[in-house]
């Protein structure tokens, strides 16, 4: 395919057409008629040789050849934006700006404070608006609405850039009453009544990606491994939770 020959505002189109699964509410989207976003849609088809859209009982829904694109898409259109994107130097001690910080209640209680110490003689002006991960989707990073996450994550989008800023371990918590307290092992481990903490304080459900179902924990996946399975009783999108 000849790139100079494609209508590179085709691919704006066709993200919102995928992102609302409906000819007219993407259209009002973006400002145009109905009649002109189907025309749109027929020549995304012609395109891409696929239908893309499906008419269906629930609406219209995404074909393989959609679903495939969608993500290559939205990297392709956020690395453009970022690159025509004009550079005006920060000055943080007369800044004013908001900063939206996604991250979990621990990296909040472990990173915060430093942080606001360092903010107060460096750039007194600045506001921090934190966010949990249940509030936050990659969708709205990518358009703008959060400046940055912190947290762990299995995969990002390529588009993102990434840091590691600590590592760390997994431990044990129990009341010191508790009858595993003296002597810990896998049985009274598995009979033990334990909290969970997950993105969305759901044990299966939508976390920072709203497209993508987030499975086993890593603790529940490898206890699986060995033909085992604990006893989950609560779960919390909440650090500090299981400390009270």
């Amino acid at each position: 395919m000849n790139l100079e020959r494609v209508d590179l505002n085709l691919l704006i189109y066709l993200d919102v057409l995928l992102r609302e699964k409906n000819v007219t509410r993407a259209a009002e989207q973006l400002g145009v008629t109905q009649p002109a976003m189907s025309n749109i849609l027929r020549r995304l088809r012609n395109l891409f040789n696929d239908p893309l859209l499906i008419r269906s009982s629930e609406g219209m829904t995404p074909t393989e050849r959609a679903l495939e694109l969608q993500p290559r898409i939205r990297d392709a259109l956020s690395d453009l934006s970022m690159i025509l994107e004009p550079r005006t130097e920060f000055r943080p001690y007369t800044s004013n700006r908001v900063f939206r910080i996604m991250t979990s209640d621990y990296a909040e209680a472990t990173l915060v404070p430093r942080l606001v110490k360092a903010l107060r003689s460096e750039a007194p002006n600045v506001v921090l608006d934190f966010l949990t991960p249940s509030d936050v989707s990659y969708r709205d990073m990518e358009q703008g609405k959060v400046d940055l996450a912190i947290n762990r994550f299995n995969e990002i989008p390529q588009s993102f850039h990434q840091v590691l800023v600590w590592r760390d371990s997994f431990s044990c918590l129990l009341n010191d009453k508790h009858p595993a307290a003296q002597h810990l092992n896998l049985k009274n481990y598995l009979d033990a009544q334990h909290i969970w903490v997950s993105k969305t304080g759901m044990g299966v459900g939508f976390g920072i990606n709203p497209d993508k179902q987030a499975g086993l924990g890593w603790i529940d996946q490898a206890l699986e491994r060995i033909g085992q399975k604990r006893k989950i009783s609560v779960f919390t999108r909440h650090y500090q939770m299981p400390a009270l």
